[in-house]
């Protein structure tokens, strides 16, 4: 079977991070590219390592017309008028067999649902883009222990964590843009791998019921002045204004539908974290076993004194967001593969070829996000938010937190 062709938008980090997951399968070629910045320099990636024609499209309606599947991997606060534009195209004729889209589907859950119902009035086979659930680790560890969850039951208790010292664009930094702080950027990662983890083997990954939402946010690092005039000097976002939370944690309640039995999902993330670079810490508890995942223990560990140092400074080819250049340094020598982004991939390409939709679809997408904002809720309100309410449930509709109206220091400075 031939491979599909692939058409990208946006030419940012995470686009450039799938073109290196895509140069480990067979089921894409990267055929189209088209972003409002460096779109060149991306399909010039895509075209040295043979992955495709990479050719660059002024618009995503153009780019419809050429290729079979679209992956959005664009900024947040454009989200909504890149899916009109597609859809659109999509109804004008332009012959796709899918759409996907990366974290998070939307800043709200207007925005989200607005997304879901156009990707679903125009047909379109739809994968989202949850890298974590396809690590090969959390998926190894299903694996590993499934006799014993078929014998003891399955697992009750799955803390996820990301962490690190914060995102490459300036963009992701502006609460207004990018939809809030580190939970809208990392809290949906965390969340949905909770969620998959403590789901019993064999039943669908919305099959446990969200019950209820704690949480709490803290503005703990990029508030001290030093590091707030580092982030104003360095991308142009002023946290003395329009601040975002850089420290989240919280606990969702899931509800086994069947058995009645109760089980926890506890998230945590920050943008302050001071040791090696990038780390996700998983692990879970069940009657009798457990596992736990650290990408910073690697096989590989390299040290660079001092003099070396000076010569030469790029650590984030040992690991994403490094932050040092020197000492003992771990690194993961295949991140695309060790994040999930290959299988993620993978698992599209496969699902379009077969005119289905991928193992996430964008409805898994709109009720992560939905966890999200009732996250956001929990901590703006102080209280565990009852995911059973109906009034709760209208509230998270067009609910759109301060942190994400540019009005954090109402909630992070008081």
């Amino acid at each position: 079977m031939s491979p599909l062709r692939l058409g990208i938008v946006g030419a940012g980090f995470v686009a450039h991070f799938h073109t290196r997951a895509i140069q480990q399968m067979r089921g894409f070629t990267i055929d189209g590219v088209t972003a409002l910045q460096r779109a060149p320099a991306l399909s010039k990636v895509i075209t040295d390592n043979g992955l495709g024609e990479g050719t660059v499209y002024p618009s995503i309606s153009e780019m419809a017309g050429h290729v079979d599947a679209v992956a959005i991997f664009a900024p947040n606060y454009v989200r909504v008028e890149m899916v009109e534009e597609l859809v659109d195209a999509v109804k004008k004729g332009a012959p796709l067999k899918g759409v996907i889209l990366e974290k998070p589907l939307a800043r709200n859950l207007r925005e989200a649902r607005r997304v879901v119902e156009l990707i679903e009035s125009a047909g379109l086979r739809s994968a989202y883009y949850e890298n974590q659930i396809f690590m090969k680790p959390l998926q190894a560890q299903r694996a590993q222990l499934a006799p014993q969850q078929r014998s003891m039951g399955p697992l009750s208790l799955v803390r996820s964590a990301e962490e690190h010292s914060g995102p490459h664009e300036a963009w992701f930094w502006d609460p207004t843009r990018q939809g809030g702080g580190v939970l809208s950027d990392m809290g949906c990662h965390s969340i949905a791998a909770a969620w998959y983890a403590l789901t019993p083997l064999g039943k669908p990954v919305d099959f446990l019921q969200p019950v209820s939402v704690m949480a709490d946010c803290a503005l703990l690092k990029w508030g001290q002045p030093k590091w707030r005039a580092k982030l104003l000097a360095e991308r142009g976002v002023d946290y003395a204004k329009t601040p975002a939370e850089d420290f989240a944690t919280g606990i969702v309640t899931f509800r086994n539908p069947e058995t009645g039995q109760l089980v926890k999902g506890q998230f945590t993330n920050s943008w302050m974290f001071e040791k090696q670079g990038l780390r996700l810490l998983m692990d879970g508890m069940g009657p009798g076993y457990a596992f736990e995942v650290n990408t910073l223990q690697s096989t590989l560990n390299i040290f660079i004194g001092d003099a070396a140092a000076e010569a030469a400074a790029d650590a984030e080819l040992a690991l994403e967001k490094s932050t040092a250049s020197r000492g003992l340094l771990a690194v993961q020598y295949n991140e695309a593969d060790l994040y999930g982004y290959t299988d993620e991939n993978i698992d599209a390409a496969a699902a379009f070829a077969a005119e289905k939709d991928g193992m996430l679809p964008v409805r898994y997408g709109l009720e992560i996000a939905k966890l999200v904002m009732a996250a956001y809720m929990a901590a703006e309100k102080k209280k565990t938010i009852d995911l059973t309410d109906p009034a709760v449930q209208q509230e998270l509709e067009t609910y759109v937190p301060l942190i994400q109206q540019g009005r954090g220091a109402e909630v992070l400075c008081a």
